[in-house]
């Protein structure tokens, strides 16, 4: 399964330890690297902080049933997203690059050539909007993505903050608008992008901290309606179904994704290992004392019933109960600043995935794709994220099509994320010349994060209860099934440019590096007659 053979895996250049410290594109572009520690902690923080934890608490407090599961939930969802960065971590050392889960895929399956680069380009390319769960009842849309999903949360609150009625197509106009927006300021103008993130992470943290003093002004029962008494019977109603407290589990955990988001590009991080290695739980001990916090404040300003049945954020019925109903108003041009800052580190860290897929020149017009000019940033992998969202905005109707989106989004990625963390496990017992010694803490975090992952994959082919299937006229595993559908395209694609194609046509598919006049090396494959 895992080859020894080298194909090149880092265009970096070893030094006599085989650790990758020079990268050849920073020799030749010594500017590329633009991102702080500062800045990688706030990437970091706007794709995990995006409108989920003043949303998501709701569902996760119905399938669990009560209020000290839910909030243990929480805990849970903490835990395994910190396994999941010593994963990334790891990987982020090995190979301080951009590209992420491309890379570490590629180092791992060597054989046979460009299988592997095939297969996550499918992905990479046809599901490339990162999933994301939407819970509010009363929206006209439900989100298909972070990118193009809080764009239309975007467009949503921020009508509402004006007073304007959201309809479908003012709406879909108004997330056109900040999808655009991002593209144009992260694509022409990278130092004012990371600006406006990094002003934008600093105001959501705001936000949250203002949520949860909220909350103890609840607590000092400062109220317009009666006080609820959530924490005095607070296992109350636990919900004994482990289906449930599974789709409460998968709800957490996807609040907590995002983490992984600096690793896709490392090449523009100064000293990418040393920030990695703290850029990455330095965000999430931050964001699980705020997402925690934050749920105490709602469980204090609004009682169980509220919460489950209000069919709203239920970050604006705390605002509501505490402050009274012209706050809700207000509340609404938050939610559209967070959504905002989640769209901009979405297409920021996707743009940079889709340019390494075109580096790699297994792309057709690779080399428009995998270039950096004119502004010194990747605009044209940033402008096909942007293009496949804006199919997903203008596009997709609501109904079970949004929801078969998110999932069918987030399953592979979850087949990945078991992938790569069980292959630190294969190079722990079989390493090579370049790959670090892995301690045994680390590993353990390793095989928790991969099991997790290996469970969120398994369960959505199991049936789930009476009442609780994820499609109102499509089967159960609909979502599964198209999840390996879409790998099973880069593998025909694959199979067809790099194996048949070669042998009816007598010639061998041969890969070489050449540098673009934007300083970058890039693939370029030549056919060579046999």
């Amino acid at each position: 399964m895992f080859s020894e053979d080298s194909v090149g895996a880092s265009r970096g250049v070893e030094d006599k330890d085989h650790d990758v410290d020079l990268d050849v594109d920073e020799m030749r572009n010594p500017k590329r690297r633009q991102i702080g520690l500062v800045s990688a902690v706030f990437i970091i923080f706007n794709r995990m902080i995006g409108t989920g934890v003043f949303a998501t608490p709701s569902t996760i407090l119905s399938l669990s049933g009560s209020v000290g599961l839910s909030l243990f939930m929480w805990v849970i969802g903490a835990i395994i997203a910190a396994a999941g960065m010593q994963v990334y971590i790891v990987w982020g050392t090995a190979l301080p690059k951009n590209g992420g889960e491309k890379n570490y895929l590629e180092y791992l399956f060597r054989k046979p050539k460009f299988l592997i680069t095939s297969v996550f380009a499918a992905n990479g390319l046809l599901l490339g909007i990162s999933g994301y769960r939407k819970v509010e009842t009363f929206l006209i849309y439900a989100v298909l993505a972070w990118a193009a999903g809080n764009s239309l949360v975007f467009g949503e609150y921020i009508l509402l903050a004006a007073n304007v009625e959201p309809r479908r197509w003012t709406l879909r106009l108004v997330g056109f608008a900040c999808i655009t927006f991002a593209l144009l300021i992260h694509g022409t103008a990278l130092k004012w992008g990371l600006r406006l993130q990094n002003f934008l992470g600093i105001v959501k943290i705001i936000i949250l901290i203002f949520v949860i003093i909220t909350g103890f002004v609840a607590l000092g029962g400062h109220m317009k309606v009666d006080k609820p008494r959530n924490f005095s019977r607070a296992f109350e109603g636990t919900t004994a179904s482990a289906s449930s407290f599974c789709l409460s589990l998968y709800n957490v955990i996807w609040s907590y994704m995002g983490f992984s988001n600096v690793n896709y590009a490392l090449s523009e991080v100064k000293d990418p290992k040393r920030t990695v290695r703290i850029a990455g739980p330095l965000a999430i001990a931050v964001v699980t004392v705020l997402y925690l916090l934050a749920n105490v404040a709602y469980f204090a300003g609004a009682s169980k019933e509220e919460i489950t049945s209000s069919g709203r954020l239920v970050a604006a019925l705390l605002f509501r109960n505490v402050y009274g109903a012209k706050a809700e108003r207000a509340f609404s041009a938050i939610v559209a600043l967070s959504a905002l800052g989640n769209v901009l580190a979405v297409i920021f860290s996707h743009g940079r995935v889709n340019q390494e897929l075109g580096r790699e020149g297994i792309l057709p017009f690779s080399k428009f794709w995998g270039s950096n000019r004119p502004f010194n940033a990747p605009l044209a992998g940033l402008a096909f994220h942007w293009a496949i969202c804006l199919i997903v905005i203008f596009a997709l109707p609501p109904g079970d099509a949004y929801s078969f989106v998110i999932n069918v989004i987030s399953y592979p990625l979850s087949v990945i994320n078991a992938t790569i963390s069980f292959g630190i496990f294969y190079l722990a017992v079989r390493p090579r010349p370049d790959w670090p010694r892995v301690g045994t803490s680390v590993l353990l975090a390793v095989a928790f994060f991969g099991t997790a992952n290996i469970f969120l994959f398994v369960i959505p082919l199991t049936k789930p209860p009476l009442g609780e299937e994820p499609y109102v006229s499509m089967p159960y595993w609909t979502h599964a099934v198209a999840g390996w559908a879409v790998f099973g395209i880069g593998f025909l694609y694959w199979v067809i440019w790099a194996q048949i194609l070669p042998r009816v046509g007598r010639y061998e598919v041969a890969r070489s590096e050449e540098v673009g006049k934007d300083g970058l090396s890039r693939h370029t494959f030549k056919r060579i007659p046999l």
